[in-house]
């Protein structure tokens, strides 16, 4: 019953057409196509090039195995030739790592392999019994012939499956990494602009704050300076009585002096009058003397306490400077004729008009050339006295400089310096290394609130003693 049913699926003649044309073509064929499966499925030709070239020659050498057999009038051995070659194939596909993913399509391939085997032995081993149930062992051969195709069908398209699925992974990841690079981008964009809104706040922050220091210094300095001046204005009077008695009283005495050597008295009280009025008009002038001198230190407070009225305007920074070095020049010339100095200056023309307070500047420079001058007349007189040497020539510079929005001046002399304790004083005010008489110890103090209150800028000095001191002034434009 099985037998019938079985022939009614395939006919007679299909089964003959098989046995005719012999299980090799299906060798062949089996071979040929399990091949081309592999290398296409691995893409061998790029990802495996060596193996790629062995499976090449395979499928030439199972070419020429259809081919021999064919050329030999089918000799009944061949088919052992093709058996081995099919096992290796299969052993080749399970003992290497490179195959492994396709090591359950390959298996379909032994059921084939196994009959075939199986129906030669038969065939060698016990030809009538294979003789008997030979279409039955050729149908079988068939139907493992045809699940190899039929296995490799589906296999071919569940790969085609799982190929598009993965295309679709790879796009979906091509997309969100593109979209997570965007969102990069725009949070690193979004966060350079906080950082810039930031430091622009920073910046500002910081101006607002230096903007109230300055406030607030002013005030404090406007507050000391009413304070100053109306303590000045108070003493200032009074003072002028004084100074204007003392030298009346020196007049007198001389008037007095005049009318004793006139008077017809003994010669002894008369150098005893005369040696009174002396000391009295002595007294005098002494009084004059610190009076004038009191009233320097007053004049001085009165101006350091001045309110500047804050306007800058276009001023010529260069001309201003030239202007007040040969003024200081000429007014220590002026108290001192056998005074000379050389006067070394070093503009950048390039600065043109800069925004400044010609007054309070010109102030600044008057103060600088008068203590240059000073000194380099003073280590004068100290190198003539303690040696006699004549060879040294003073020498006053000035220099100016604009670069990177700010404006660079330097007042330098080769005169006495100052040693490191005078220099951590000098800006302070009513400090002074001039004799008594000469100075008033406000004049560098006023020169550096100017520079740092009224135009935001620094003041500094370096010295070597004995040999040179310098000013640097920045200020920002």
């Amino acid at each position: 019953m099985f037998q019938r049913k079985y022939l009614l699926c395939f006919p007679i003649e299909t089964t003959l057409v098989f046995k005719i044309a012999g299980s090799n073509m299906q060798f062949f064929l089996v071979s040929f196509f399990l091949i081309q499966y592999v290398r296409t499925t691995l893409d061998t030709a790029k990802l495996l090039p060596v193996w790629d070239k062995k499976l090449i020659l395979a499928r030439y050498v199972s070419i020429t195995l259809i081919a021999v057999y064919f050329i030999a009038q089918q000799p009944s051995w061949f088919e052992w030739l093709w058996h081995v070659f099919l096992v290796t194939l299969v052993l080749t596909a399970y003992k290497n790592e490179e195959f492994k993913s396709l090591r359950g399509t390959i298996q379909s391939v032994l059921p084939f392999v196994g009959i075939a085997i199986l129906n030669s032995v038969l065939q060698l081993i016990f030809p009538k019994f294979y003789n008997s149930y030979d279409t039955y062992f050729a149908t079988a051969q068939s139907f493992a012939f045809v699940l190899c195709f039929v296995i490799w069908f589906y296999a071919r398209k569940q790969q085609n499956v799982l190929v598009k699925e993965r295309q679709e992974r790879l796009r979906e990841e091509e997309e969100s990494k593109a979209q997570k690079q965007s969102l990069e981008y725009l949070v690193t964009e979004r966060t350079y602009e906080l950082t810039l809104q930031k430091e622009e706040l920073q910046k500002a922050i910081d101006e607002l704050k230096s903007t109230q220091n300055q406030l607030i210094q002013s005030e404090k300095m406007a507050s000391l300076g009413e304070l100053t001046a109306g303590i000045a204005h108070e003493i200032q009077n009074p003072l002028n009585f004084v100074n204007n008695f003392s030298e009346v009283s020196v007049e007198l005495c001389q008037e007095l002096q005049e009318e004793i050597e006139k008077a017809d008295i003994e010669a002894s009280e008369k150098e005893y009058i005369t040696g009174i009025i002396s000391d009295l008009s002595q007294n005098q002038q002494k009084i004059t003397h610190h009076g004038k001198r009191a009233d320097s230190i007053v004049k001085g407070m009165l101006q350091h306490s001045r309110v500047s009225s804050g306007e800058k305007e276009p001023t010529d920074i260069n001309a201003l400077a030239d202007e007040y070095l040969r003024l200081a020049y000429h007014g220590l010339r002026a108290k001192n004729k056998e005074f000379n100095a050389s006067l070394v200056t070093d503009f950048d023309e390039s600065i043109g008009k800069v925004d400044l307070m010609p007054q309070d500047i010109g102030r600044v420079f008057l103060n600088l050339f008068t203590n240059a001058f000073y000194a380099v007349s003073e280590k004068r007189k100290l190198l003539e006295e303690q040696n006699g040497d004549t060879s040294y020539k003073p020498e006053v510079k000035i220099s100016t400089k604009k670069f990177d929005n700010r404006l660079f001046i330097r007042v330098e002399d080769n005169g006495t310096g100052m040693p490191d304790g005078v220099k951590a004083k000098i800006f302070q005010p009513f400090f002074t290394t001039k004799p008594t008489g000469q100075g008033t110890g406000l004049g560098l103090s006023m020169s550096y609130d100017i520079i740092t209150n009224a135009h935001g800028g620094t003041l500094e000095v370096t010295s070597v003693p004995g040999e040179k001191t310098e000013f640097r002034i920045v200020i920002p434009l």
